[in-house]
């Protein structure tokens, strides 16, 4: 028995919307892969989702002369739709998007071309300049090692001058542990000196005979006599 006809309308179960979304999906980038192969065609494909969260498909090159941009997938899409937009008449998008496509493209030329200077610059692919531009690379070279140099001098020269700090810090600090202790060591000597003039005022008191020590105007001697 053959399958019957699903009506077309919105499905409102969420997971069985999202299924049947992942499976159409699924369907139609094959379909359109397989007309791209077989007819020789250029398609595209962009589907958003629900969610919002997109999903696209661009043919590849098949022609000879286009195999050598097989790899480059970005821009594709792009190309197809200014296609589209040229044969159409229709705008897809305004001036400021042109301005800004533009300095993307901008910018891919700066990078490619600060990519191929990092490999001259490393010695890599030099056999296509001409010696003019070898020259050039040259100096290049020289003012960089000159300039690396200097930075160098620049920073021994800091670091010495810190060295230099920290020797005189340093010896300031051993200067003023050095005066604390000879501060600390002459207390100390006061008090030694101060300990024995009294233990000796008491020796030589406790030796003194008796008689000595008692005052002859003592007034309670002289009521005895």
């Amino acid at each position: 028995m053959g399958r019957g006809k699903i009506e077309i309308k919105r499905i409102e179960n969420s997971t069985n919307r999202q299924v049947t979304f992942s499976k159409r999906r699924a369907g139609l980038v094959k379909k359109a892969r397989e007309i791209g192969v077989l007819c020789d065609a250029e398609v595209g494909v962009v589907i958003f989702s629900s969610g919002g969260k997109l999903h696209d498909y661009c043919s590849p090159r098949t022609s000879e002369t286009d195999r050598k941009d097989a790899n480059l997938v970005d821009g594709r899409l792009s190309r197809i739709l200014e296609k589209y937009q040229t044969n159409s008449g229709k705008l897809l998008w305004d001036e400021k998007h042109k301005i800004l496509n533009a300095e993307i493209d901008r910018i891919k030329k700066e990078n490619d071309n600060m990519q191929i200077q990092l490999r001259h610059l490393k010695g890599e692919d030099l056999n296509s300049l001409q010696p003019r531009e070898l020259i050039a690379i040259e100096e290049g070279l020289q003012n960089g090692q000159t300039n690396m140099r200097d930075k160098q001098m620049d920073h021994w020269r800091m670091r010495k001058r810190n060295g230099k700090m920290l020797e005189d810090e340093l010896r300031m600090l051993c200067f003023r542990m050095h005066q604390q202790a000879v501060d600390l060591s002459g207390g100390m000597r006061e008090l030694e000196i101060g300990y024995h003039q009294v233990q000796h005022d008491r020796d030589f008191t406790s030796q003194m005979p008796f008689t000595f020590r008692v005052q002859p105007n003592h007034p309670n001697l002289h009521e005895d006599e």
